[in-house]
């Protein structure tokens, strides 16, 4: 009869650690993530570089934030806007070339309240480019130059989060159209198509939800 009370402890005490072994579980899992209708999420991309080869010098530098709102619980709609600057220095002249981009997305998340989720994107993208030279000799004359491109994208990707807020991104180019106008007046465009996934050229980010 003792031995029979002791064995039922044991496995009331097994039963009632398994219980909250696995609620615990549970509650880990809805605590990592996932997405719902009416969240938003922040990237982007901060980045600063340069370069010295004698007295060639190279500085880039780019700021590129991007936000998404989930209006459904699968659909998630948002937009970036993006500043970038790049400028060479030779010692007797200096270029630099400027961009102002605005852009719009919209995903579709396959299983968006997991952890991991597939996702697949359409974008647009506008950007404005202005590049002038100045010369410091008498024998390059200074000059400017504006043009503007229009993009459209399709991509696909996926999402894993690491924490209930924190998640790991990453996104390939699958299909792309931009024209670029050259500066205008009569200059031809520049247009470019491609289509087919570079996983060489896989992207990698950070998402915040809040």
């Amino acid at each position: 009869f003792k031995f029979k009370l002791n064995m039922k402890k044991v496995l009331l005490s097994a039963v009632a650690l398994l219980a909250f072994g696995f609620a615990n579980a549970q509650e880990e899992e809805k605590g990592n993530g996932g997405f719902a209708k009416g969240d938003v999420f922040v990237s982007g991309a901060v980045t600063f570089g340069s370069s010295k080869t004698g007295d060639f010098k190279v500085n880039a530098f780019e700021i590129a934030p991007k936000v998404g709102y989930f209006v459904t619980e699968n659909i998630a709609v948002g937009a970036s806007v993006g500043l970038q600057s790049l400028k060479f220095d030779n010692g007797s002249a200096d270029a630099t070339n400027s961009g102002l981009g605005l852009g719009a997305f919209g995903r579709y998340y396959f299983t968006p309240a997991n952890k991991f989720s597939l996702f697949a994107e359409l974008g647009i993208d506008y950007t404005s480019f202005d590049e002038e030279f100045d010369a410091e000799s008498g024998t390059v004359y200074a000059s400017s130059f504006e043009s503007k491109e229009l993009g459209f994208g399709l991509g696909a990707g996926m999402n894993y989060f690491v924490s209930s807020n924190f998640s790991i991104e990453a996104g390939v180019a699958v299909l792309g159209y931009s024209s670029n106008d050259n500066g205008g007046n009569g200059a031809d465009k520049t247009n470019n198509f491609s289509f087919g996934g570079d996983w060489r050229a896989v992207t990698f980010g950070v998402n915040y939800k809040f």
